[in-house]
């Protein structure tokens, strides 16, 4: 049964545009570099712009193109997250749901392109993150738990308390987190509480849609489930 569950690739649409804006880059420079030996008439500012700007397209493509071209890969056991700084691993079995997140105004739920993951049990994803990696997950979803906060409505929490909570946390196997750990599994449990999910996803590092992705790895949720890790 496991075999006939392939392995799925996801390489994000940054990693193939930073290529076209470096080799674009150079054309242009390249372009400015005939200009100015084989049309001396040419206003030398004119050319200077063209190179300046191809210049600095080169360098957001160099730039762009520096991360993995693998972004996910998708198996019968986990959902894996790859990049030049790290990675994480949720195996289907400790996966609770997955779904395109949104924020609620007014009674109104307004998708937003993240998908959203909620975990059975943080220990396993926290205590195999490495710290670059967690400190991204605060920084990088930090504005989305600000919006869903300021959308809530009344609270006693402060988001300035929530957002930086780095209180012990005590896992349901009696472990207790500290530090950094502590602080990701605090901002996961806020997170559920205010959207939904533990952790999310953006739409930029897919190559589709997030609702698009969010259905493809709840086919693999379904089918993986329940089956034996090799």
């Amino acid at each position: 049964m496991n075999a006939k569950i392939e392995t799925q690739y996801i390489r994000p649409h940054t990693f193939a545009n930073g290529r076209l804006l470096y080799i674009l880059g150079l054309i242009g420079a390249a372009l400015a570099g005939i200009i100015s030996f084989s049309w001396p008439q040419v206003a030398p500012a004119a050319v200077a712009i063209l190179l300046i700007a191809s210049c600095i397209l080169a360098l957001v493509g160099y730039k762009a193109n520096q991360g993995p071209e693998l972004s996910f890969t998708l198996t019968f056991m986990h959902l894996q997250f790859h990049s030049h700084y790290g990675g994480w691993t949720a195996r289907w079995n400790n996966i609770d749901r997955i779904g395109q997140a949104s924020v609620e105004k007014e009674g109104w739920y307004q998708p937003i392109p993240w998908v959203g993951v909620r975990l059975k049990d943080y220990q396993a994803f926290i205590e195999a993150i490495c710290p670059r990696v967690a400190t991204k997950l605060l920084m990088d979803q930090r504005p989305l738990l600000i919006i869903a906060h300021r959308n809530a409505g009344e609270t006693e929490e402060q988001i300035e308390d929530i957002l930086f909570d780095d209180r012990h946390y005590h896992l349901s196997s009696g472990k207790t987190l500290k530090g950094l750990q502590a602080m990701l599994a605090n901002r996961m449990h806020y997170n559920r509480r205010y959207l939904g999910y533990d952790f999310f996803i953006s739409e930029d590092v897919l190559d589709r849609p997030a609702a698009e992705f969010a259905g493809l790895a709840r086919n693999y949720l379904a089918r993986c489930r329940g089956l034996p890790d090799m």
